[in-house]
């Protein structure tokens, strides 16, 4: 599990085409100065495990690798990068640890595209200190979307400001648009959503709120 607050901006490395599968090497010097092999870290939202043995990982320090499956790269915004991208990273959340965003599972839900940005106040350089940004929203999960809810967009948490049915906005502050890929998405680029796990579970427990007639009965 993850939290959707992001510990470092990497970068691709290198990508190999391996069968079905690619092996994409990341660069993170904080996220890999405790990582061992088997662990998982959030790559722009996407569940991945360490595949590097814990030689390999001291001898490449700053460096890990990750086998991504094709159905992966086809269903997530990870087919488009290349060598040089920079990505989101955050390593599995401790038990115990503060939740600062919310409950991220770093399985995706789906893709959406940045629809527009819009600059709110400018700081003394010139700079906004927020923005709004629309993103297209597939059909299938809009319906787990609402406002003042939870979404992770390309790993991020964030906070829904307006739900419609194909697309919703989200404000970005300072932080996140510094520190994250989401402050240099243009408008068109990939990003990978992941909807509220909560939202999924309320939803099975209702397609199955019928209860036993005998429910309160005593024997």
């Amino acid at each position: 599990m993850f939290t959707g607050i992001v510990e470092e901006l990497g970068e691709v490395v290198s990508i190999e085409e391996i069968g079905e599968s690619s092996r994409i090497r990341l660069r993170g010097p904080l996220v890999t100065a405790d990582v061992r092999h088997g662990d998982s870290v959030a790559v722009n939202g996407v569940c991945l495990t360490v595949v590097d043995d814990n030689e390999q990982l001291a001898k490449h320090e700053g460096e890990f690798s990750a086998d991504v499956m094709r159905e992966t790269l086809r269903r997530s915004s990870l087919g488009a990068l290349r060598p040089g991208s920079r990505v989101n990273l955050e390593r599995a959340m401790a038990l115990g640890a503060r939740l600062g965003g919310h409950l991220v599972q770093g399985h995706v839900d789906g893709t959406g595209a940045v629809i527009s940005r819009e600059p709110g106040d400018l700081d003394a350089d010139g700079n906004p200190r927020w923005e709004v940004v629309r993103l297209s929203l597939p059909q299938p999960i809009s319906r787990y979307l609402v406002e003042k809810g939870s979404i992770t967009v390309d790993g991020v948490s964030l906070t829904v400001v307006e739900a419609a049915r194909d697309s919703f906005t989200v404000s970005l502050i300072p932080a996140t648009l510094a520190l994250t890929t989401l402050g240099v998405k243009a408008v068109g680029d990939p990003v990978n959503l992941e909807v509220d796990v909560l939202a999924k579970y309320v939803e099975r427990l209702l397609e199955n709120r019928a209860l036993p007639d005998t429910l309160g009965e005593t024997k």
